[in-house]
């Protein structure tokens, strides 16, 4: 069974940074497409950042264009996703989700096994 588990959140001010982390149990983590996705307050889960097997190819959405970048370290079956200059909006539920039949990805239903999510709050 996969499981994933979040870790790096917390609150911080306006304009500072936070570095969130998921580990991935399983030794098939190098096969997955990864992602990252947020869910606020009376808010639908929105999609944030998308990273293929290698690394090699990323996408943001717009939100997170320029502030946001999604990484991963298949040696440690790491994910990343580095926030610079935060922003109140940012505050949510910050969640990983890993898929196993797609490389990048969008929509959640393409997503096979989520994390329990990390808290972020960002004051402003």
């Amino acid at each position: 069974q996969v499981q994933l588990v979040e870790s790096g959140g917390g609150l911080v001010q306006a304009g500072d940074s936070l570095r969130l982390s998921c580990v991935v149990s399983g030794r098939t983590f190098s096969r997955y497409g990864m992602g990252w996705f947020r869910q606020a307050p009376g808010k639908e889960r929105e999609f944030v950042a998308t990273i293929n097997w290698s690394g090699g190819s990323t996408f943001y959405a717009d939100s997170g264009k320029g502030r946001f970048t999604i990484s991963r370290d298949n040696a440690k079956n790491t994910v990343y996703l580095q926030m610079n200059s935060l922003k109140s909006e940012d505050t949510a539920v910050y969640h990983c989700a890993c898929a196993a039949n797609t490389q990048m990805a969008v929509q959640t239903y393409h997503y096979d096994y989520w994390g329990q999510g990390i808290q972020v709050t960002v004051s402003s």
